[in-house]
């Protein structure tokens, strides 16, 4: 002990309090790992990134005094990482089971045979082609001739029709509850509002379907209004008995790794796909992030096989998109 002037005292530290020191943190470091042992305590633990990544959106409706209702009654509304090649994601309840119908009741008096772009000029034009198919080619088609064997198989030239569903589409912006739901899909995507094209609604019935296909330009004649299509957002607005599925036959990844798995139709087992469900969004990206196009965005809509199906499809660009 050091006395100082004015009769302070100091303890001064000796090596025999070392020991003391190493046996209270020895006795500490005990007691953390009986803890940790009975699993009173816990120490965080970083996320499966393997797992599905749910998002709770917190919705609040003002002017009856009730706070925490969903909006529209749309139930749980969460985000499923789907895919990162491409890049997919499942928006669990987008829409309310009211907002699916209007869009229904709206596109219904208005439904034509749809058709696809024409690379040349830009308009629409028959969703037919011609291509060289064999007995075994699962959609409908129109035999022309038979001309050769190739490989022990008969190949025929046929006439087959990428789309046979019937559509329309709604102005951007058309009313108050669809500039609401492109909002939301803004939202969604990140995207503004202004970089979308109108809302193309859809019908299809027992056996009609959409051939896999990009919805990205080839050309340079459709990239001048608003530049490359970037991303999708397609929207389930009916349940599907069976088929109707969305599919990516060229997704990468484990394609069984999904909840619905077993209730797919055949063409759905193809691989990754999305099984129709009312008020769900898809949204997937046709370029990847350094700008470049993504031949994994290839997408197809399997045949419906019982009941039918309603969707609403939303193309967004790269730039501001002129309507």
């Amino acid at each position: 002990m050091v006395k100082l002037r004015g009769g302070a005292r100091v303890h001064r530290w000796t090596t025999t309090s070392l020991p003391l020191v190493l046996f209270m943190l020895l006795m500490l470091t005990l007691v953390i790992l009986i803890l940790l042992a009975f699993d009173i305590i816990s120490l965080p633990v970083a996320p499966d990134i393997d797992s599905p990544i749910k998002f709770t959106r917190k919705t609040f409706q003002l002017g009856d005094g009730v706070v925490g209702r969903k909006e529209g009654e749309r139930g749980e509304q969460w985000t499923e990482v789907l895919s990162w090649e491409p890049r997919a994601f499942l928006y669990h309840n987008f829409l309310s089971k009211e907002e699916c119908e209007y869009l229904i009741e709206l596109a219904k008096p208005h439904m034509e045979k749809s058709t696809v772009v024409d690379s040349a000029t830009g308009k629409s034009k028959d969703s037919r082609s011609v291509i060289w198919c064999d007995a075994s080619y699962s959609f409908d088609y129109t035999i022309f001739f038979l001309p050769r064997k190739c490989s022990n198989v008969l190949k025929y030239i046929c006439m087959v029709r990428v789309r046979t569903s019937s559509g329309m589409f709604l102005r951007r912006g058309r009313d108050k509850i669809i500039s609401e739901i492109e909002q939301r899909i803004a939202d969604f995507a990140f995207i503004p509002v202004e970089h979308g094209e109108g809302l193309q609604v859809l019908h299809y019935e027992v056996g009609q379907k959409y051939e896999p296909h990009y919805d990205y330009f080839l050309d340079e004649f459709n990239t001048k209004n608003g530049g490359q299509r970037i991303a999708t957002v397609l929207m389930y607005l009916s349940d599907v008995e069976e088929g109707g599925e969305t599919v990516f036959p060229e997704a990468k990844g484990n394609i069984s790794d999904v909840s619905w798995w077993d209730e797919l139709s055949t063409c759905g087992k193809k691989g990754l796909s999305v099984k129709p469900k009312m008020g769900d969004a898809l949204l997937f990206w046709s370029m990847r992030p350094d700008g470049t196009l993504d031949p994994s965005s290839l997408h197809g809509g399997c045949p419906v096989i019982r009941g039918n199906k309603w969707s609403s499809t939303k193309w967004m660009h790269v730039s501001h998109y002129k309507v």
